[in-house]
């Protein structure tokens, strides 16, 4: 696959502000070389977006940092080809094998793992951001939030603004679409997303 691999930017200050202020510059910069400009520009709108939301609802310093690594770090897998995804997580069942790109979240948690990261908040943040998270994860919460709705995907901008102000309504809001929109694509809803919409109830 072809990679922009030239001199690592962090490019967007704040962005690159928050590696600096939560000493994760490193793990910015090794993101940013193994990810395309677009990936890499998408790393950057959910880490400002996860951070934000972290802010707005009081996340201590610790949850705050945790919130920004995983984000930093959620799609580490994601551009991978299905055969190294499936070398980094098996898949379980069928739907899985069909579409290789439902087990990035968990091959990317291993990457992280590979990469030296050994903090379990982190790592099921970073595998929660596919399927979802337990709604006491906070910061798994937080990514997945910002995942479905930074700005440039161009949509659900109420999820957004909820978030700043209502995390747990926005987190089933994220998942109640995500469900609606994969049904509406024609793909089958993963066990794992089935679960956790199940266990927040209705948006």
């Amino acid at each position: 696959m072809s990679r922009n691999r030239s001199e690592p930017s962090l490019a967007q200050p704040e962005f690159a502000a928050a590696c600096e202020r939560y000493d994760l510059t490193n793990w910015c910069v090794r993101v940013r070389g193994t990810l395309s400009a677009e990936r890499f520009g998408h790393v950057m709108r959910v880490t400002d977006l996860a951070e934000q939301i972290a802010e707005a609802h009081s996340f201590s310093p610790e949850e705050t940092r945790v919130t920004v690594l995983a984000a930093i770090l959620h799609d580490i897998a994601r551009e991978l080809p299905a055969d190294e995804l499936f070398q980094l997580a098996p898949p379980q069942l069928p739907l899985e094998f069909e579409h290789p790109l439902t087990v990035h979240g968990r091959a990317g948690r291993k990457m992280a793992e590979q990469w030296g990261v050994t903090d379990e908040h982190v790592l099921s943040a970073i595998e929660g951001h596919v399927f979802g998270v337990s709604e006491s994860n906070r910061p798994g919460v937080a990514v997945y939030i910002a995942d479905v709705c930074e700005p440039g995907r161009g949509v659900n901008d109420d999820i957004r603004e909820l978030a700043l102000t209502d995390l747990g309504g926005a987190y089933r809001l994220a998942v109640s679409r995500t469900t609606s929109y994969l049904q509406s694509i024609g793909v089958p809803v993963h066990p794992g997303t089935a679960l956790v919409l199940r266990e927040l109830g209705p948006a």
